[in-house]
């Protein structure tokens, strides 16, 4: 498996740096065989404390580390039923914690972080660290001072960042499992049916999470589905998931928006007509209800159907007939009917604008998608899964910059994750040769939409699992080093490593200016 693909998820590089920065540790990633690929080849991230830093960069020192991060591989592999975190004490006396990563319940490997003491070293520890660096430090190193530069991890520490470790491994395992769903060339049918599985619809909110367990119970059954939703909310790809699910998933799944055509259009699509009925109409043309026969019909947008059409529709879901323009013989269709619509049915009913028999009889079971900004938790998979989709040969992106994703979070997305998928298809044309993605490219009635003139970022709060985790980890580093330093951003942003603005975007993001000082005001603050 190549872990390399994985440093570019956003969990991953968020979680990367909200670890570097909290407890100045780094995240590695282990092979199955406990083998440490960045090692081998030489991409040695240098660990803030010294000790670490003079045994990855020495022949004997990396040896050592090697061999301490193939125990804790070897406790995994054990025991194949751990599926939490471990810890394992390293040839330095440090404490290594690791996550096993398993893929189609196959063990992987392991993330793991390593170089931290669970408690500050005594004067005997720290001479007993300073020999052992001093077999494979260069001579003459000045190593006073060694045990000063260990990262210490209480127990809610270690607690915490364990947490962490393990939600990325879910996050890794569900993005791996996605590419290889995803990857080859043409389809079978089998492989198709699986593709529009409902449990394949990316999205792991709350919200999402309601939808999917009413599609589990709704996929087996032979009942209408009328599917609620906005403009862009995915109901066409929930409606193919229903079907694929279901028993009618070798039979034909037809498609009809009705909002396409006009009313004459409309009829003889949906119900074919006979040689001769009108103008043109120089043979017999089946309708779509007769092509979807033995499958399930998808009517999008079944709200714009006109007064006329909704008769019909009424008479095919009641008695399984209908008449074709022009005919006069009925024919008999087994269908399963599932309609979509952005509108309210139940208050055009009352307008007199939709028939009341009809609306009960499509609204049998009812699935609401929610609107993109109601799940904002599946915003990094779903940016995630549309960079991947769209990516192109000789495109060097693989993320946004943190500025342009904390921007993305704030937007409403009117559009839905059809505008978000857009968006990131455009942003992979203009900024495809940059490694990171700023937020300067981000479209302008978006960035106008979040930070109109300027004005103060507010971003709502942030839910999920590995996501959750580390953006709740960021906002309390941020706000105890609001108090430590009394509100000096500027020596804080310093602190953290990051831009004053950044920093005020993401203060501004976690509702922490309430009561700060004006600028002018600040103490030291230049």
């Amino acid at each position: 498996m190549d872990y390399g693909k994985h440093l570019n998820l956003h969990t991953i590089i968020m979680l990367r740096d909200v670890i570097r920065k909290w407890w100045q540790v780094e995240l590695a990633f282990a092979d199955r065989h406990g083998v440490v690929h960045a090692w081998q080849q030489g991409d040695i991230t240098p660990p803030p404390n010294a000790p670490c830093r003079l045994a990855l960069t020495s022949k004997e020192g990396l040896r050592r580390c090697v061999q301490s991060v193939r125990v804790l591989n070897e406790k995994f592999k054990a025991n194949k039923k751990v599926r939490r975190s471990l810890v394992h004490d390293c040839h330095l006396n440090f404490s290594i914690v690791g996550a096993p990563l398993y893929i189609a319940n196959e063990y992987e490997g392991f993330l793991f972080v390593e170089g931290f003491a669970r408690q500050p070293l005594d004067a005997r520890e720290a001479e007993v660290l300073e020999a052992k660096v001093r077999q494979f430090a260069p001579p003459h190193a000045d190593l006073r001072g060694l045990a000063e530069q260990v990262p210490v991890l209480d127990g809610a520490d270690l607690s915490k960042l364990s947490d962490l470790l393990e939600r990325a491994a879910g996050e890794i395992a569900t993005h791996e499992a996605a590419s290889q769903q995803g990857a080859g060339g043409s389809e079978a049918p089998e492989a198709l049916n699986e593709r529009f599985r409902f449990e394949k619809i990316i999205g792991r909110s709350g919200p999402m999470m309601e939808v999917f367990r009413l599609m589990e119970k709704v996929a087996n059954s032979e009942s209408t589905v009328l599917i609620n939703g906005e403009s862009g909310t995915g109901k066409e790809l929930v409606a193919r998931a229903i079907h694929h699910s279901g028993p009618r998933a070798e039979q034909p799944f037809v498609v009809q928006n009705c909002s396409a055509f006009n009313d004459n259009l409309l009829e003889s699509a949906l119900f074919g007509h006979t040689r001769g009925a009108f103008t043109g109409a120089l043979r017999d043309k089946k309708g779509l209800f007769e092509v979807a026969d033995g499958g399930t019909f998808f009517l999008d947008e079944v709200g714009d159907m006109s007064a006329a059409l909704q008769v019909k529709l009424l008479r095919v879901l009641q008695e399984g007939t209908f008449l074709p323009v022009g005919g006069t013989q009925l024919k008999e269709v087994n269908v399963r009917v599932i309609a979509a619509t952005h509108k309210d049915l139940g208050e055009l009913v009352k307008r007199g604008e939709f028939r009341e028999d009809l609306f009960y009889r499509i609204n049998v079971i009812r699935v609401q998608l929610p609107p993109l900004r109601e799940r904002r938790d599946d915003m990094p998979v779903l940016i995630d899964h549309f960079l991947r989709k769209h990516h192109r040969e000789g495109q060097r992106a693989r993320g946004l910059a943190p500025e342009a994703l904390a921007i993305l979070g704030a937007y409403a997305w009117p559009g839905n994750i059809r505008e978000l998928e857009n968006e990131i298809e455009r942003l992979l044309v203009l900024g495809g040769e940059l490694e990171s993605i700023p937020a300067e490219l981000l479209s302008s009635r978006i960035r106008d939409a979040v930070i109109p003139g300027g004005g103060p970022f507010i971003s709502p709060r942030a839910h999920g699992k590995l996501h959750e985790a580390v953006e709740a980890l960021e906002r309390e580093m941020i706000q105890q080093g609001l108090l430590r330093t009394r509100y000096n951003k500027s020596r804080l942003a310093r602190e953290l490593g990051i831009s004053r603005s950044n920093l005020i975007l993401k203060i501004s993001r976690y509702g922490l200016d309430k009561g700060l000082p004006d600028d002018e005001a600040e103490m030291g603050d230049a």
